[in-house]
């Protein structure tokens, strides 16, 4: 049975509605689902709903308000009203507030009066955590709990997951509901198949509610969403993510600059550059926010390594490659490098560095490495041409993934990522794009994600979809007319917008081809 994470869940979520399935519409549809497998289960009349404050609930009165037709139907909210957490949570409490006479609403933050509901109950529908929660269930909620597995005859179904039950592990935090029946949405979750998870889940009915299967399919606000490291107030620097940017050259300054600077744009709390210190001044010149670390010459040579590595141990995620040059000394010295770093330190290898794993490309196996090249620096790689149907782009970066051991970010109109396993494909970004520059941002902002989330493939896909949003936000203002530092100052903007899938879609429609405005 197919398995999803809470994380993949949340992802797809956002991702639906980016594509116009509104998290309301399918809270709606789970509720329904739940209602049809209590109708059809029925012992007696009586049916008990308990529900959280967050989205678990709100699927809890969504199936309320379909039974009440049916059966005397009870709703103990056990939270404050105030505290209901979402809005689509609130609009169903707020249907149910003007159903006085055919639903009984009771609001029972301390679960007083949750023992003596349940003692009449025929059927206790448990809608009080969902996937979210992941830590030890305390107090009334505790107690509510253990009501429940004590309540006698009663059917008891639970709604995604047994409240108590982590749903990525099976782990039992402190109490968890013993239903008979467990109606979960889209896909299974992996604590759901646990062995020792069968006593809590009962029998598992995997519900289909109208996710779009682009959802899964398309980089979008969900992956985002789900790539984003929260700040909490009491956050402090390095938190959000130590970036050592691996550049530059006699030829090359501006590469190194880009990514470091977009990887700070991004969010992350530390962001240093290694260069030779014959480009170490212009290098500087970019930014005054720009740590840069200097070692000797005019290029990446072994003989610079002891140096760099040295460096590299202080940051917890690596880029190399931009503006190294392709002096044979300096591919020597970046497959070195890599090999030297790999499995152990996360790293995000583009440009020039690329050139050097065709030597050897199984030297990233198994390491959290994300590849991010184009179509020609694959060919480099591998030998392979690709062609520009999408179909043909996904095989080439499914097969150098397998090939290589990590995730490849292959970029170009069409972006795919891929791990080998997983695939998806990324529709944000225009033909304004192909200037120099853009990809040694994308490799700032996929290494500020992978500093955040420790996941390549996650990391490579929220990074296509805002470094491509930053991108379409520009053409809108300037046309086809970009450069590289414009996504730079496009990136804030990107990644606030890629927070909410409502108003993303507005700004920039899912799939759709489009052309820039031209200015005025």
């Amino acid at each position: 049975m197919r398995a999803l994470t809470s994380l993949d869940l949340s992802a797809i979520d956002g991702n639906s509605e980016y594509l116009g399935v509104s998290r309301l519409q399918l809270m709606e549809n789970a509720g329904a689902a739940v209602a049809r497998h209590v109708k059809s289960r029925l012992r007696g009349e009586r049916v008990l709903v308990l529900c959280g404050p967050g989205n678990n609930g709100g699927d809890g009165m969504v199936a309320a308000r379909h039974l009440a037709p049916f059966a005397r139907v009870t709703v103990a909210l056990l939270a404050r009203a105030e505290a209901i957490r979402t809005k689509e949570a609130r609009a169903n409490f707020e249907a149910l507030r003007s159903m006085a006479s055919t639903v009984e609403l009771v609001v029972d933050p301390c679960a007083e009066r949750a023992p003596a509901l349940l003692e009449s109950a025929d059927v206790v529908v448990d809608a009080i955590f969902g996937t979210g929660l992941k830590s030890e269930v305390r107090g009334p909620y505790r107690r509510v709990i253990e009501a429940v597995n004590n309540s006698g005859s009663a059917l008891k179904v639970a709604v995604d997951v047994p409240s108590g039950l982590d749903s990525d592990t099976g782990e039992v935090l402190g109490v968890a509901v013993e239903a008979d029946v467990t109606v979960t949405f889209h896909a299974a979750k992996p604590g759901l198949l646990r062995e020792e998870a069968r006593r809590y889940v009962g029998e598992l009915v995997v519900e289909q509610i109208g996710i779009p299967p682009d959802a899964e399919l398309i980089c979008g606000p969900g992956d985002s969403i789900a790539a984003t490291k929260p700040r909490r107030p009491w956050s402090k620097k390095g938190d959000f993510g130590r970036v050592l940017v691996i550049g530059g050259s006699e030829t090359y300054t501006g590469a190194p600059a880009l990514a470091a600077l977009a990887s700070l744009r991004m969010g992350a709390d530390l962001v240093a550059v290694a260069v030779p210190e014959e480009v170490a001044g212009p290098v500087r010149a970019f930014s005054p926010n720009l740590i840069v670390v200097p070692y000797k010459g005019r290029r990446l040579t072994p003989g610079s390594l002891e140096e760099v590595l040295k460096v590299a141990e202080k940051f917890e995620v690596v880029a190399i490659g931009p503006g190294l040059g392709l002096a044979e000394e300096t591919m020597e010295a970046s497959l070195r490098l890599i090999r030297a770093l790999s499995p152990s330190k996360p790293m995000v290898i583009d440009a020039d560095a690329l050139k050097a794993l065709a030597a050897d490309i199984h030297s990233v196996k198994g390491g959290k490495v994300v590849l991010t090249p184009h179509a020609g620096e694959l060919r480099a790689i591998t030998g392979e041409s690709v062609g520009e149907r999408v179909e043909e782009r996904v095989e080439a970066a499914k097969r150098l993934s397998s090939v290589a051991g990590c995730t490849v970010l292959l970029k170009g109109h069409v972006d795919v990522v891929s791990d080998g396993g997983r695939v998806k494909v990324n529709r944000t970004g225009n033909p304004g794009m192909t200037v120099g520059g853009t990809g040694d941002v994308l490799t700032g902002v996929t290494a500020a994600f992978l500093a955040w989330t420790g996941d390549p493939f996650r990391a490579a896909c929220a990074a296509a979809f805002v470094n491509g949003l930053a991108g379409d936000l520009v053409a809108m203002e300037k046309g086809y007319h970009i450069l590289a530092t414009d996504l730079l100052d496009a990136l804030p903007r990107a990644h606030l917008l890629s927070l909410n899938p409502e108003e993303c879609r507005r700004v920039r429609p899912p799939l759709a081809e489009w052309e820039p405005a031209p200015r005025a």
